[in-house]
């Protein structure tokens, strides 16, 4: 029996509204679901990975409206989601004004640019830092940001996988 077992026999119509809080897009709840059983926690995250690999756009789209912008209140999500970005962006709460609204403007001239929220893998990641990867992200054209957006929900939802099956294991 693998350390995943819970995991790996648990009805999916259980796990499946915590995954999509997770990372909202069906077609990655279901992936992940659909391959199971897995022997361990890499082979969860290469199944996680493949799958936000092949999300077509719209897929992409709809997983950004289960996270807030950078320096916002995650507004209309639950509280454990709301808790969750919070925490992974705790170093903007920490951010001076000057720096706030240095991310309030780039949010809003990436969101012109791209059509898109700017998402990017916050956690341990200082506000000084965000500013300059949404700055040097400006300069990307559409297909190469999409393909960076790509990157950054893999990467998130990597983090939350793991701290969620970490979590899952814990209380056995």
């Amino acid at each position: 029996m693998t350390e995943l077992s819970d995991f790996n026999e648990a009805p999916a119509d259980t796990l499946r509204p915590g995954l999509l809080s997770l990372t909202a897009v069906d077609a990655w709840a279901d992936g992940l679901l659909a391959a199971r059983p897995y022997d361990d926690l890499d082979a969860v995250l290469r199944t996680s990975d493949a799958i936000v690999s092949d999300l077509e756009e719209g897929q992409i789209d709809s997983a950004l409206a289960g996270h807030p912008r950078i320096g916002e209140q995650a507004d209309g999500l639950d509280g454990e989601s709301a808790a969750r970005s919070a925490k992974e962006q705790s170093a903007m709460s920490r951010a001076d004004a000057e720096l706030q609204e240095a991310i309030t403007r780039g949010n809003a001239e990436y969101e012109k640019r791209f059509g898109r929220i700017y998402l990017v893998a916050a956690a341990g990641r200082s506000a000084d830092e965000l500013l300059q990867l949404l700055r040097q992200r400006l300069h990307n054209d559409p297909v190469t940001e999409l393909e960076v957006v790509r990157q950054e929900l893999a990467r998130i939802s990597r983090i939350r996988l793991t701290n969620e099956l970490q979590h899952l294991l814990e209380h056995r």
